[in-house]
């Protein structure tokens, strides 16, 4: 385990029981969720989420927030971007990995300028970062 010297400026915290067609609740009650396990995986594909949905959200709702930091920056206004992120579980020899894609538009800003700010937010985001080397990660900037 590495050391951390950064002071977390926030901790949240959540706790599954029943694991992948079970439920996840945050510590502080505000995310109450049943999970289910996707047809494509075996389940039933009921009316529960899953840990990928969950991702996708997380990572898509980061980088745009990474988005809007970096659009200050350049003094360029990102807030009506769109952010979506399509996660994939693959299998990886007797274990499975993500693969995630991530589509974003930047209405009103030329191609050129968008890409230079989906990159930049790719190396400001927390998702990114923790993902980096470990997760393909492709970026589409449409």
């Amino acid at each position: 385990m590495t050391q951390s010297i950064a002071k977390n400026i926030y901790t949240a915290t959540a706790t599954a029981h029943g694991g992948r067609a079970g439920h996840v609740e945050s510590g502080d009650g505000h995310l109450k969720l049943d999970l289910s396990v996707p047809s494509e995986m075996g389940g039933d594909g009921g009316a529960g989420t899953n840990p990928e949905q969950l991702f996708a959200a997380g990572y898509a709702a980061c980088f745009q927030g990474a988005l809007g930091v970096v659009g200050r920056r350049n003094k360029v206004d990102t807030g009506e971007s769109e952010v979506t992120a399509q996660v994939g579980l693959q299998k990886n020899g007797l274990s499975f990995a993500l693969d995630v894609e991530l589509h974003v538009k930047i209405p009103g800003v030329d191609r050129e300028l968008a890409e230079k700010l989906v990159h930049e937010a790719h190396q400001t985001c927390p998702y990114s970062v923790a993902t980096r080397g470990n997760v393909d990660v492709r970026l589409v900037v449409g």
